[in-house]
């Protein structure tokens, strides 16, 4: 059986005031994305400049993952701060673990 992946995570800005929760199929893209604005000029994480990883979760199926984005989208700014502190308790920026960091523009 094919082994999928599909990631719901949270960036927040250089400051750690403003927290994003997204979901995608590959990480590394999204991440270069968010960094370099080329989703949305106009968008949450361009305006904020979230672009640091702070929390990610592996789901196999796309439907379990867009689940959890929704159900943490829907908590507390406390109940995400929790979450983040029980796998990463010094908030780190976990970018350089998924890819060269900071990266370099390409296009």
């Amino acid at each position: 059986m094919r082994q999928y992946n599909f990631y719901t995570y949270i960036l927040t800005n250089y400051n750690k005031t403003v927290l994003y929760t997204g979901v995608t199929n590959g990480l590394e893209k999204r991440l270069y994305e968010h960094y370099f604005g080329t989703d949305q000029k106009d968008s949450f994480t361009s305006k904020y400049k979230c672009f640091y990883l702070l929390y990610y979760e592996r789901h196999q199926y796309v439907n379990h993952a867009i689940e959890r984005e929704k159900e943490i989208k829907g908590w507390t700014r406390a109940k995400k701060n929790k979450l983040i502190e029980q796998e990463n308790p010094g908030w780190r920026l976990l970018n350089s673990d998924i890819m060269d960091w900071p990266p370099v523009f390409t296009g």
